[in-house]
């Protein structure tokens, strides 16, 4: 006879093993559908992924023993954005009353602590394909497949907004250390992020450049050193030389969503659900609240009421949809301005963050909203 769950699980990245253990943690018996084992003797593409989580992930990830060891959670203390014309804004910690803005975690390390911390919670239970439950959460990203099967019970309505733009990412070695400063560049219709890594006095970074598609094909092919004179050119004397440390990825970049978070029986989260453009940093801040989110209206809920209750799960959707709507409004509208090549949008934007970093309150006020405050 075939076990039975209350809650399965299908996505194994970070936000599906932190709902995992987050449901654990209400007695719940959960179902985690885990990706196949790479055959023995294959060679893997080395994972280039960091995340910027802030206070608010952070705790959570803390309360289950998942948060990574300091060399692999570096603070970020201060966050330096310059525009393409003179202009620039520079938040710290300190404005936000907190020891850091964020941490910039390497994916790699959290998703073996994770790893970990479900191997040792008696409540889950790893399967290799989905298993019979009350609740299905569909974790499996934006491409996912368990996405449309479940459609057929209530129209996700799924939309995409592609941009013209493919995110490069790669691992780089500075000649100086970074300081556990957050440096990201707008020149025209780049966007381009260095983020501190190897703990606070490390002198690693993670690369993030949003270029236009036709330029990542290129810039993909360059030569190492060509790349990083490329980076160079644009980083100026802030980081110093540069030297490429790991492979390159790259992804095509989209604003994407589902009208519908939920339906009889199931429910997505994360990626699956929504996802921005990575400009602002909060892709997985937004998944992790996801989980913290569900998990919450599942432990609160009336007795009499089961755990695949529409109207139940429409709590957890409801209390999403407006934090996610509004963090997609925000980077889908910096991206388009920053889009914009004509000079006077130039002006414009950078008159605005000259104006910005002036501005005191206000950008106390974001600094502590980026911080997850």
């Amino acid at each position: 006879m075939s076990k039975t769950f209350d809650v399965c699980i299908r996505g194994d990245g970070v936000v599906g093993r932190t709902l995992a253990l987050l449901l654990a943690r209400e007695r719940l018996r959960v179902a985690l559908v885990v990706r196949p084992e790479k055959p023995a003797g294959s060679n893997p593409v080395a994972d280039v992924r960091a995340y910027a989580l802030n206070n608010a992930s952070r705790k959570v990830l803390e309360t289950l023993r998942a948060w990574p060891d300091a060399a692999f959670a570096t603070p970020v203390v201060e966050m330096q954005v310059w525009g393409d014309g003179g202009g620039k804004v520079d938040f710290t910690a300190r404005s936000a009353g907190q020891e850091a803005l964020a941490w910039i975690v390497d994916v790699p390390a959290l998703e073996q602590q994770l790893i970990q911390a479900v191997r040792y919670q008696p409540q889950i239970e790893t399967v290799e394909a989905p298993a019979k439950a009350a609740l299905t959460v569909i974790c499996e990203g934006q491409k996912s497949a368990s996405r449309d099967e479940f459609a057929q019970t209530r129209p996700v309505n799924w939309t995409v907004k592609p941009y013209p733009q493919k995110a490069i990412a790669a691992r780089l070695e500075m000649d100086k250390p970074h300081g556990g400063i957050a440096r990201q560049w707008f020149t025209g219709s780049d966007i381009l992020a260095l983020l501190p890594l190897s703990g606070a006095n490390g002198n690693l970074a993670a690369l993030v450049w949003s270029v236009p598609v036709q330029r990542a094909g290129m810039l993909e092919k360059l030569p190492p050193e060509e790349f990083c004179s490329a980076l160079e050119a644009v980083c100026g004397l802030e980081t110093g030389r540069l030297e490429l440390t790991s492979e390159r990825a790259s992804w095509q970049l989209s604003l994407s969503s589902a009208g519908h978070w939920v339906g009889p029986g199931w429910a997505l989260a994360g990626d699956a659900a929504h996802t921005v453009h990575p400009l602002a940093g909060q892709g997985l801040n937004l998944g992790l609240a996801d989980a913290v989110c569900l998990a919450e209206v599942v432990s609160k809920r009336e007795y009499w009421r089961g755990l695949g209750d529409e109207k139940l799960l429409r709590r957890y959707e409801r209390a999403r949809k407006a934090d996610v709507a509004a963090m997609g409004a925000v980077t889908d509208g910096l991206h388009g301005i920053f889009a914009q090549t004509d000079e006077r949008w130039q002006a414009l934007r950078n008159w605005g963050m000259k104006g910005f970093e002036r501005s005191g309150l206000l950008k106390g006020w974001l600094a502590r909203q980026a911080a997850g405050l």
